[in-house]
């Protein structure tokens, strides 16, 4: 078996483009310092609204396809060698949009058995050991099924990790601290070039949004600017970017940030300190 490195970290995402989106710098980060970073992908975003025109005509399965393709470039920009799908590719398909008739498809991922997709992830915590687990809050960030879905999954996992004899030291969601939002938004301003748009989401549109006393930790990922933004242009079917900011389907800008924030949930800090490492406390912090 080959010896993993000190540090392991698992990350748990709904659909190819999130992990760029919420921890891209976090994982370019700790991939060039030399940690084990796994992510697992829950489905292949088979349902995604297409932004350019000439990939419109993808759809379903192929789809699917072409996002997996995304992801890989995506990964190889971060540094990131470990990816997989939560089942193996195709297990669970994307479900759509909260309330659309996609939700009831009975291979999609809102409908799987949590128990039964727990044990999938369980397999991965087993091989590779995480001390570290990241993944969305009980909303799934803003309240996507496959999001709420990869939570309840990703916190099921980790219970029967505990029970299997191979616990998580800390679990994290992903956050932005509302301060940090809105001055992000007011810096945008109001004449936006590089996007068709050229307007200005809202910070409502920016999932896990929440007070700042909740934050625990943040990620200065500035060094993995660049990789962070590559990550996200491979998932062009998905994000426009526009440094520093981009766009996904609905045309309105949102900051792209490079110091990513979170909140533990699970686990060990120090008292009134906000970390800034994930691993600390679990005896594999960064020297």
């Amino acid at each position: 078996m080959t010896q993993l490195p000190a540090r392991r970290l698992l990350l748990v995402h709904a659909h190819p483009d999130d992990e760029s989106i919420n921890n891209g710098a976090t994982m370019a980060r700790y991939a060039a310092e030399g940690a084990h970073v796994t992510l697992v992908t829950c489905t292949l975003g088979e349902r995604g609204e297409v932004i350019p025109p000439e990939l419109a005509h993808l759809t379903g399965p192929a789809l699917g396809e072409h996002r997996h393709r995304e992801l890989t470039e995506a990964m190889r920009a971060l540094g990131v060698r470990d990816f997989r799908q939560l089942g193996g590719p195709g297990r669970y398909r994307d479900s759509g949009m909260m309330g659309l008739p996609d939700n009831d498809d009975p291979d999609c991922f809102w409908q799987a058995d949590v128990d039964e997709a727990a044990a999938h992830l369980l397999e991965v915590i087993r091989e590779v050991r995480p001390q570290v687990l990241v993944t969305y809050d009980p909303d799934g960030g803003y309240g996507h099924p496959d999001h709420i879905q990869a939570h309840r999954v990703a916190m099921r996992a980790a219970e029967l990790a505990e029970d299997a004899g191979t616990p998580i030291a800390k679990i994290y969601w992903n956050r932005v601290p509302r301060t940090v939002g809105e001055a992000a938004f007011a810096r945008l301003g109001d004449d936006l070039p590089g996007l068709p748009g050229g307007k200005a989401g809202a910070l409502d549109d920016v999932p896990g949004v929440v007070g700042d006393d909740l934050i625990t930790a943040e990620i200065d990922g500035t060094a993995h600017a660049a990789a962070t933004a590559a990550a996200m242009r491979a998932h062009a079917t998905q994000i426009e970017v526009a440094e520093p900011y981009f766009a996904l389907s609905n045309g309105l800008a949102q900051p792209l940030f490079t110091t990513e924030y979170y909140e533990l949930v699970r686990g060990e800090r120090a008292a009134g300190l906000r970390e800034t490492d994930l691993f600390a406390g679990t005896g594999e912090a960064a020297a």
